[in-house]
């Protein structure tokens, strides 16, 4: 097993196209799709694969569109571990409107996963070695209990690995109930977990850190979209830009942003340069159409900007 892995309980075979127009009631022409494996802890393991890193992806994959999902991956390379279920793996399918260059996600429901199925991907994990980040994206599919990820952070405590649970509501909940390494919650996620239905820029930093004094995890990366991020542990913040690019897609932005931090941690890079790659990958991966994710030359050109920009740092 790598010493990072990847754990996906609600993958999809991304297809892109674009159309010149979108109008109801007509044929819409669409150009040559693309496909592409996605969903959180994937998309993850992609993105640190084109950063030049290794990780193993464990993912749960059924029927037709299941084998298809698995051909993808394997032909990126990506060192996977499948949990074979009964039901269908997901397709979603993204169109981009050429005369307004606007972008339509269109998210399919997941499968039903049995219990024996997201209890197998528990005891893969619990029986490995060697794991030193255990990475947690993405949503739940029906059948897959609400604490799923607080037993995760239970087993990578045990097997001692650092957890981080990129995902939100009640499943977030459980998690931080248990305590793990660290969470990236947005400002709505951040707003949901402390129970209010609005934070400002100002209440978040406070709002993390209650969070993180009560042993939810260990630090917390509040995203702000454009705006940038803050990295957020007990005793310093660091507040760090995005840089101004030219956007093209949001897809798998977040996962890349989780990627080039957790790549960052093992790479042993100090706080302030785990926040500004993971940055730099998050950036990246806006510049690029459809669910391409981050490239490994984009990334280094914005890190090395974002190195030589100002980043505010509060000691508390």
């Amino acid at each position: 097993m790598e010493k990072i892995v990847t754990l996906t309980l609600n993958p999809a075979i991304d297809k892109s196209t674009t159309v010149n127009s979108i109008v109801p009631d007509k044929k819409l022409r669409c150009s040559v799709p693309k496909f592409e494996p996605g969903g959180g802890g994937v998309n993850v393991s992609r993105a640190i694969k084109k950063l030049g890193g290794s990780s193993t992806a464990i993912y749960l994959a059924g029927g037709h569109s299941g084998k298809y999902f698995e051909h993808l991956l394997f032909a990126e390379g990506i060192n996977s571990c499948v949990v074979e279920i009964e039901e269908q793996t997901r397709e979603n399918l993204i169109v981009v409107d050429n005369s307004s260059n606007l972008q339509y996600r269109f998210i399919m429901p997941g499968p039903e996963v049995r219990e024996h199925e997201w209890q197998q991907c528990l005891n893969i994990l619990e029986k490995s070695s060697g794991v030193e980040y255990i990475v947690a994206s993405g949503s739940l599919p029906n059948g897959v209990p609400e604490d799923f990820f607080g037993r995760l952070a239970a087993i990578a405590k045990k097997i001692t690995a650092k957890l981080v649970v990129d995902t939100s509501g009640e499943p977030l909940r459980h998690a931080i109930n248990e305590g793990l390494f660290m969470i990236k919650p947005n400002m709505g996620e951040l707003s949901s977990l402390k129970g209010v239905e609005e934070l400002h820029a100002e209440d978040a930093i406070r709002a993390a850190k209650e969070i993180i004094n009560r042993g939810g995890c260990e630090m917390m990366v509040v995203s702000m979209g454009a705006s940038g991020a803050s990295l957020v542990s007990k005793d310093i913040v660091f507040n760090c830009p995005s840089p101004v690019v030219k956007r093209r897609s949001t897809v798998g932005a977040g996962d890349s942003m989780v990627a080039g931090m957790v790549l960052g941690f093992l790479r042993g890079l100090p706080l302030r340069e785990v926040l500004q790659y993971g940055i730099a990958a998050g950036t990246a991966a806006t510049m690029n159409t459809g669910t391409e994710l981050c490239k490994k030359e984009d990334v280094e050109k914005l890190f090395a900007y974002l190195k030589g920009e100002k980043v505010e740092v509060l000691v508390t």
